[in-house]
């Protein structure tokens, strides 16, 4: 109603008409043409709104995919958010064959391996910063070359960065090992610098389908993310002294050769377990989805054992 009361008023009737056959006035041709006029203004408005609101509908399918939209934005925010505060407690570990026994500097200590142009990389991998004061956890077949050598000719050089975001390298030293569980703890001189330690989680709430992410440095590609979910849980896989671990994690997140001793963390950027292992396509070294991690609370267990004493507790009375 309210529309119909804004048309335009309209004219007054004509002046009667006579004709002929009649002296009195006739209002039939005057008053069919205010009709159709009232009809065609009618129609008009009418198909006014109709034109008008025929977009609306076509609005819905932009309106609906706003709050997906929305939700996709913010899962990729917090994703983002969760990389940036879990890769400053990653760490790149370098094994390297030096070409000759390096002199020991005034400290003690040989800081920039790197110096030496004549060492020979022979594998790299990952680890996380346990603690402020310098250790690290990484996986034992990561630094194994350097745990057996009898030569003094391998080294670990450890690229990792301080609270601030500053990266510098380290030598790598190992204090503890356990083999049965591919565990290893290296340790840093970090005097003048603060570190960032990893938050350590627990592993014995996990489910199958809830995310997970990897961090890590495959094929040496620094600060890599690859994401997931717990594929299984309870897994067997192989230590590097025969033996089974039991109770590992199974995950679709990628890991390929450089991942190892990296963390694998939730949604809250907790450690769950430490990237160990992966099955690789037949012929090709590419990871075929198919992963494993040893659990947190197994670490959890074992590495303080190996900062103390340098052998896991089961090996303290052999």
């Amino acid at each position: 109603m309210e529309m119909l009361a804004s048309l335009h008023t309209l004219p007054s009737p004509l002046p009667p008409t006579t004709t002929s056959s009649s002296s009195e006035p006739s209002y039939k041709t005057p008053f069919i043409t205010r009709r159709r006029a009232i009809i065609s203004a009618s129609t008009a408005a009418i198909a006014s709104l109709l034109h008008i609101s025929n977009p609306i509908p076509s609005l819905y399918p932009s309106i609906a995919l706003q709050p997906q939209q929305v939700e996709l934005d913010q899962e990729e925010d917090r994703i983002v958010r969760l990389f940036q505060e879990t890769s400053p407690s990653v760490v790149f570990i370098e094994d390297l064959e030096l070409a000759k026994i390096p002199k020991s500097s005034s400290k003690g200590d040989r800081d920039v391996v790197a110096e030496d142009e004549d060492a020979k990389v022979e594998g790299t991998g990952s680890g996380f910063i346990w603690d402020k004061f310098g250790h690290i956890v990484t996986n034992y077949h990561v630094v194994d070359k350097l745990a057996t050598d009898q030569s003094g000719l391998q080294s670990c050089k450890v690229l990792l960065a301080d609270a601030s975001g500053t990266s510098f390298y380290k030598e790598g030293k190992i204090v503890g090992i356990d083999p049965a569980y591919d565990l290893a703890v290296l340790k840093v001189d970090v005097e003048g610098y603060e570190l960032k330690p990893i938050v350590v989680g627990t592993s014995r709430d996990l489910r199958v389908g809830q995310s997970c992410f990897a961090i890590g440095n495959p094929f040496g590609y620094e600060n890599t993310l690859t994401t997931g979910v717990v594929s299984g849980l309870g897994r067997e896989i192989p230590s590097p002294n025969g033996r089974a671990i039991r109770g590992a994690i199974q995950t679709d997140a990628a890991i390929n050769a450089g991942n190892s001793g990296g963390p694998l963390i939730d949604s809250y950027g907790h450690v769950i377990g430490v990237n160990t292992a992966t099955f690789t396509r037949k012929g090709t070294g590419i990871s075929s989805g198919v992963n494993f991690a040893i659990p947190i609370d197994t670490v959890v267990r074992t590495v303080p054992y190996l900062i103390v004493y340098g052998t896991p507790y089961s090996n303290r009375f052999q």
